[in-house]
């Protein structure tokens, strides 16, 4: 059975230093870009919140990260984000390849705006 986080720093501090360190700038990207975000795990994965919403989840994988879901409504975004796009809601990026922090900054700031 998977371990169940109660907070994002045990959750981050679970992964080897190298993930570790993309998850950490990840969570600092989102309150960057979303001032006021707060921070809760849901699905047992790092989840930002804003007003009591959850807008964006972020999670660390053995080659990569994710970060759900993606947003709509904007195409100049949607053709940023297709080369990362994998199944529907996903984006994942390669650990092997250099994390785009600042698309990701803007994604959540997307979500963030959303009704």
């Amino acid at each position: 059975m998977p371990e169940k986080f109660s907070d994002i720093d045990s959750y981050i501090s679970s992964f080897p230093a190298e993930v570790q360190s993309v998850l950490a700038e990840i969570r600092r990207t989102i309150h960057e870009a979303v001032p006021g975000s707060a921070e809760v795990i849901s699905y047992n994965i790092p989840t930002m919140t804003r007003d009591g919403h959850r807008y964006v989840h972020f999670a660390g994988w053995k080659s990569h990260v994710s970060l759900y879901p993606v947003p709509d409504g904007d195409e100049a975004l949607a053709r940023e984000l297709e080369p990362y796009e994998e199944g529907k809601g996903t984006l994942r990026f390669s650990l092997k390849q250099t994390i785009p922090y600042e698309l990701i900054g803007r994604v959540a700031a997307r979500l963030a705006s959303r009704p």
